[in-house]
């Protein structure tokens, strides 16, 4: 059989007839997006409405999203290291302040959320993103120095 025809008829097929050739899903559906895509449109839906209420307070602050936190070693039962807001143990965010980086460079202050530990935690997309308002609220407030009610227009 020519190679040109087994072409036309392994349309659909990649170049060694195992799979689709394309995406089964295309890019502009929500379904096509990543776990962790899903989670940064979360974190700036949910950071959407502080930011607009405390805008002016808040323009030297990132945003970040990691997947997992970085292993610290430490004692069982210690409580967590400054600016780390945990659950049982496990960092679920973490509020790094503004500093110096390694080439002396100055660097703003940051929240750096933790997916993987906040995605456990959660039972489905309602509670998660619950979650992760309420994480990022804590972390704002901790920011400021204000009461967490306070950033919410309580």
């Amino acid at each position: 059989m020519p190679r040109r025809a087994r072409r036309r008829g392994g349309r659909g097929r990649d170049r060694h007839g195992r799979g689709l050739r394309g995406p089964l899903i295309p890019a502009t559906l929500p379904a096509a997006s990543t776990r962790a895509e899903r989670f940064d449109a979360l974190v700036l839906d949910a950071l959407e409405p502080i930011e607009a209420r405390w805008r002016t307070e808040l323009t030297k602050l990132d945003v970040a999203v990691d997947d997992v936190p970085e292993i610290e070693t430490r004692t069982p039962g210690a409580p967590p290291p400054d600016g780390v807001l945990a659950d049982g143990g496990v960092p679920l965010a973490r509020l790094v302040p503004a500093g110096m980086d390694r080439r002396g460079n100055p660097t703003s202050a940051r929240i750096v959320l933790y997916r993987r530990p906040l995605e456990a935690r959660a039972k489905d997309s309602v509670d998660l993103a619950d979650l992760v308002h309420d994480v990022l609220v804590e972390q704002v407030a901790n920011y400021l120095g204000v009461d967490p009610d306070a950033i919410e227009g309580g």
